[in-house]
């Protein structure tokens, strides 16, 4: 297990773009966290890590956004997905064998669905309510 703290957007970002180097093809990365915890900023490095230039925001109404890069990057937002028979209509299925990177926000919705070799971070607010912009990034892999 690996825990980050972040003290800004751009921290959380950076973070994000320095967990970029540790993938590689067909990862899924499993993201936990309530709205406005960080989960895009996050993202946005791992694209910047990737080498991807267009702009990442959240897929939430389009379901997945697709970034070409070294590594294509399937940005998901399950935030909207409450059945099996929506997951299936995303093309979830097909992603996790595209040779691409499978970054899943609100993963809560489909966790039953989720492959063993699943990367999990889950992002939270700094435990101590100090500061509104302190997040704590903990990521864990099926070994931990």
């Amino acid at each position: 297990m690996q825990r980050i703290i972040t003290h800004s957007v751009e921290e959380t970002e950076k973070a994000g773009q320095e967990f970029a180097k540790s993938l590689k093809p067909n990862d899924v990365i499993a993201f936990f966290g309530g709205l406005g915890m960080g989960k895009t900023a996050f993202i946005r490095g791992i694209a910047r890590g990737l080498g991807i230039t267009d702009p990442v925001s959240s897929p939430t109404f389009a379901i997945v956004h697709e970034y070409r890069g070294k590594i294509p990057l399937y940005h998901f937002d399950m935030y909207r997905i409450t059945s099996w028979d929506d997951l299936e209509s995303t093309g979830f299925y097909d992603y996790l064998e595209s040779g691409g990177i499978c970054a899943i926000e609100w993963s809560e919705n489909i966790e039953e669905a989720l492959p063993d070799n699943t990367i999990y971070i889950e992002i939270t607010r700094d435990a101590q309510g100090n500061d509104d912009n302190t997040r704590v990034i903990t990521i864990t892999t099926e070994n931990e």
